[in-house]
């Protein structure tokens, strides 16, 4: 065959087409188990910031010897039970609200995050010192203004007081939106109120400031500057989360156990 014939060309393309094809299809099988214990370790990394146990960049070793002191538990979002027969291991969330089998369709007026489907079950973090338990952390997600943002939502042990604040994901505009996962806006968090004393979600995120004088200031944080939709979406996420139709049902009960045990 020519090496000026058209036919040439592209049986040559093709063969390095396919020969690159193979050799991408192989480093993907490859590097996988790879790539998917990076993401559990920056998981991990994100819920121990958000839980105050490690700073930024913690390396990997820390990182394990934190996350044997944090029991994870499988419970039902409708009852708030513990539930047992699900590993916390291989047990994913996001998956499980994709499959009707697994979640429930939400109404527009319950669904303040705006993530349509929530599973019927959530992964939550039991932080524990010498058996007695120091707090607790949440997974949280909702929609932002272009994106979805997924964190972690950390309460000390009076179920109401926020501990910290980590967002993990998300693609919100830079400079803006983004700054949701900015130190000093996650620093305002610490110390603020989530639920009121009958345990309703009064968290908020304020436009242009919290008033000092404001009688809520205890549940209010400052909104983002120039990032208005963001800072919505994060209060609509919490108060979704911590409400009736996400972790509502399962802190009273915690509540009442600690109650009961005291």
């Amino acid at each position: 065959m020519s090496n000026d014939s058209w036919q040439k060309t592209l049986l040559v393309a093709f063969v390095l087409c396919l020969v690159f094809s193979v050799l991408v299809s192989g480093a993907a099988v490859v590097l996988r188990p790879t790539q998917e214990a990076n993401q559990r370790l920056d998981v991990q990394r994100n819920l121990l910031l958000a839980a105050g146990l490690a700073e930024a960049g913690a390396p990997a070793d820390l990182v394990g010897e934190l996350m044997a002191s944090v029991e994870a538990q499988i419970i039902d979002l409708d009852s708030g039970t513990q539930n047992t027969d699900v590993n916390p291991d291989t047990f994913d969330a996001i998956s499980a609200a994709r499959k009707p089998a697994t979640s429930e369709a939400l109404d527009s007026e319950a669904d303040l995050g705006r993530i349509k489907r929530r599973a019927n079950m959530a992964k939550v973090y039991l932080l524990k010192k010498e058996g007695q338990l120091t707090g607790v952390v949440l997974p949280v997600y909702g929609s932002g203004l272009y994106s979805t943002l997924y964190g972690f939502i950390a309460l000390d042990a009076d179920l109401r007081t926020v501990r910290g604040l980590k967002f993990y994901e998300q693609g919100e505009t830079a400079g803006l939106g983004a700054e949701v996962d900015n130190p000093r806006w996650l620093a305002k968090w610490p110390g603020k109120m989530v639920l009121d004393e009958t345990g309703v979600a009064k968290v908020d995120v304020v436009k242009g400031g919290v008033n000092p004088s404001s009688p809520t200031i205890a549940y209010e944080v400052d909104a983002i500057s120039g990032a208005t939709l963001t800072s919505k979406g994060v209060s609509a996420l919490l108060q979704f989360w911590l409400g009736p139709d996400g972790f509502g049902p399962y802190l009273a009960k915690l509540k009442a156990q600690q109650m009961e045990a005291s």
